[in-house]
C-alpha cells in the first residue's frame, strides 16, 4: 500500500462486537465503507456496516468476497481464527498479521514472546498436562490459573491457594474445554484437560494500560495511559491520565512499543501492565485490536483508537493522540437492567443530565449479568472533578466508582 485508499474505498472486520460497531463509525467519519463478517444474526457491527456477511469464520466463500471487496482487513477479537487471517492476507492487506494474533492467542505463547522481548513478566509456570502441576515451584502459590486460550473477561480464571485447589481448578476447567482441549501425549497419555498458565498472584498497586498503533512502515503512536479497575474479571473503569509518574509512564510507553516492534505489528495494540506494590513493571497480557480501556479516547483524545485502525488500515497518517481532557470510563454491564429484581432499563436521561457525561449503547438486544452493553465517559477539567461526576453516575448503572 503505497498510497491511502481513497474515500469510498472497503475496509473489511473480522468480528462483529461493539468494538467493531464503533470502528465502522469512526471509518464511516473518514469516508470508507466497511464489511463485516461475523456468525452472528444480530450483529453490533453487522447492523451499522454497509455489508454484514453472515458465516463462520473460517468459511472458505465469505472469505473469498471479503478479500475481493475490502483492500484491506482487521479484527475486532483476538479469537478470529489466525488461518482466517492468513487465507485474506494472500488477497488483501491483513493488520495485524495472523503471525502476532496467534501469539496473543495463548497465553503460554505469549509470556514466552514477551519474555523473549526482554520485557518481563509475572513468574509463571506452563501447564501441559496434569503432571506439570505435582513439581511446581511452591512460590507460584498463591496463584492465578487460566485457560491458555479463549479465556476473556475473568472466564476461565481460578485463584488458587494450594496445590489441591490448583489440581480441581484443572479438572473444573476441562470438561468444557470443547476444541481447545489438549491432544493425547505421545505415548498414549490421556490429555483430556486444556492447557493452562499458574501464574504468582502479585501485591498490586494498579493495574494500567497503553494503547500503541504502528503503520506498515514503522511509525508509531501512543495513547495516554490509563489505570484500570477490574471486578470479576471484567473492566469496571478506567481512569485517565493514569495516577503515575513519568518515569513509570515513559518505561510502559517503551515497553508496549517494543513488543510492537518485535511483532512487526501493524494496527492498534493494547499491552496492559501490572504495576507492583515495590514499584516494578510487568506486562500482563497483549489484545491485538483496539481495547475497552481505549474507549476514552473517542471524546477525551484528538484522535480515537477506533480512527486510528482505520487510519492505519487505510494508509494514513497516524493521529494525533493528546488528551484534551480528562476522563474516567465506566462500563455498562447488563447487571443494570435488573438492580430491581426484574428487567428495567436504567435511567439514561438521569445518567446524561451530569455534565460532561458521554453515554455509548452497543445495540446488544438482551441484557445479561456480566454481559457489557455499553459505556459512560466522563470528562471534565481536573481529574478530581472527572472521578466525583463519575462517581455520583455509577449507581446509575449498577456500578461503583474506584
Amino acid at each position: 500500500m503505497t498510497r491511502p485508499l481513497p474515500p469510498g474505498s472497503w475496509l473489511g472486520m473480522m468480528g462483529g462486537g461493539q468494538l467493531g460497531r464503533m470502528f465502522c463509525m469512526a471509518a464511516h467519519s473518514l469516508g470508507y465503507r466497511v464489511c463485516v463478517l461475523d456468525p452472528g444474526a444480530h450483529s453490533p457491527a453487522g447492523e451499522v456496516a454497509e455489508r454484514h456477511l453472515r458465516a463462520d469464520y473460517l468459511d472458505e466463500s465469505a472469505l473469498t468476497e471479503m478479500a475481493a471487496l475490502c483492500r484491506a482487513v482487521s479484527t475486532e477479537f483476538e479469537n478470529v481464527p489466525a488461518d482466517a487471517l492468513a487465507r485474506l492476507a494472500r488477497d488483501c492487506r491483513v493488520t495485524p498479521g495472523a503471525d502476532a494474533v496467534r501469539i496473543a492467542q495463548d497465553r503460554i505463547a505469549e509470556k514466552r514472546f514477551i519474555e523473549s522481548c526482554g520485557v518481563p513478566v509475572a513468574p509463571y509456570r506452563a501447564i501441559r498436562r496434569p503432571a506439570d502441576l505435582e513439581d511446581i515451584d511452591a512460590s507460584l502459590l498463591p496463584g492465578i490459573l487460566k485457560v491458555a486460550r479463549l479465556g476473556y473477561d475473568g472466564k476461565g480464571q481460578a485463584r488458587v491457594a494450594s496445590l489441591p485447589e490448583a489440581i480441581a481448578a484443572l479438572q473444573a476447567f476441562s470438561p468444557a474445554a470443547g476444541s481447545g482441549a489438549a491432544k493425547p501425549q505421545a505415548g498414549g497419555e490421556a490429555a483430556a484437560f486444556v492447557s493452562c498458565v499458574l501464574e504468582k498472584q502479585l501485591d498490586l498497586a494498579m493495574e494500567i494500560s497503553v494503547i500503541v498503533a504502528r503503520t506498515h512502515d514503522g511509525r508509531r503512536a501512543t495513547f495516554p495511559i490509563s489505570q484500570n479497575v477490574h471486578r470479576d474479571g471484567i473492566l469496571a473503569v478506567s481512569t485517565v491520565p493514569a495516577p503515575i509518574d513519568e518515569a513509570l509512564a515513559g518505561d510502559a510507553r517503551a515497553a508496549a512499543s517494543t513488543l510492537a516492534e518485535h511483532l512487526q505489528y501493524v494496527g492498534v495494540l493494547c499491552v496492559e501492565f501490572f504495576v507492583l506494590a515495590d514499584g516494578r513493571l510487568l506486562v500482563n497480557e497483549m489484545a491485538p485490536r483496539p481495547h475497552n480501556s481505549g474507549h476514552y479516547s473517542i471524546e477525551a483524545a484528538v484522535t480515537s483508537q477506533f480512527e486510528q485502525q482505520a487510519r492505519v488500515m487505510a494508509g494514513l497518517p497516524l493521529g494525533d493522540t493528546r488528551l484534551l481532557a480528562p476522563a474516567v470510563m465506566l462500563n455498562i454491564l447488563g447487571d443494570a437492567w435488573f438492580t430491581s429484581g426484574t428487567r428495567q432499563e436504567p435511567d439514561w436521561a438521569a445518567v446524561l443530565a451530569h455534565p460532561g457525561a458521554k453515554l455509548h449503547l452497543y445495540g446488544k438486544q438482551e441484557p445479561r449479568p456480566g454481559r457489557k452493553m455499553g459505556h459512560v465517559t466522563v470528562l471534565a477539567a481536573t481529574a478530581a472533578q472527572a472521578r466525583a461526576e463519575a462517581g455520583a453516575i455509577a449507581p446509575l448503572i449498577a456500578q461503583r466508582p474506584q
